[in-house]
């Protein structure tokens, strides 16, 4: 007999927001738009990704993950069919374990798949959305660090 509690899976509605949520910033990442990406994450996010361990704050984050990434890939998709979202009993917290697609480019301009995993922790505010307030987001295992795509930023 276990003791273990089930997991907190969320419910349907939270799911919904949740994949409202990851669709839209998807879109900010496609588009390479930092103006529309902002309102998602909390000013004093605490991250971590490819190009760095530990970053704390939203215009580090952007500086030093956001424009190594987005102008140089494309494509960018959360896989939402292998998507799982947990969420507090209370509703107020939920974490999002996700991988996801995007497009990297060698030195001469071949596409290669650039496939890798999120974990994102979200908090609901008090007008009800949701603010990304931690994410980790790495590349799966052999994909190549590097991509040399050249994109323009849409808006910073």
């Amino acid at each position: 007999m276990s003791l273990e509690a089930a997991l907190p899976i969320a419910d349907p509605a939270t799911t919904k927001s949740i994949f409202d949520w990851l669709e839209r910033f998807s879109t900010c990442v496609r588009a390479v738009d930092y103006a529309a990406a902002r309102p998602f994450w909390h000013t004093d996010i605490i991250s971590f990704g490819t190009y760095q361990e530990l970053i704390h704050g939203r215009a580090r984050w952007t500086e030093m993950q956001w424009d190594n990434v987005w102008p140089r890939t494309a494509d960018f998709a959360f896989d939402l069919d292998n998507t799982v979202v947990l969420a507090s009993a209370d509703g107020n917290m939920a974490t999002v374990i996700t991988p996801w697609t995007s497009t990297g480019f060698h030195v001469d301009g071949d596409r290669f798949d650039r496939p890798g995993r999120a974990t994102i922790i979200l908090a609901r505010q008090a007008d009800g959305r949701w603010l990304g307030i931690h994410s980790h987001m790495s590349l799966r295992r052999g994909v190549p660090q590097d991509s040399h795509g050249k994109r323009p930023v849409k808006a910073r």
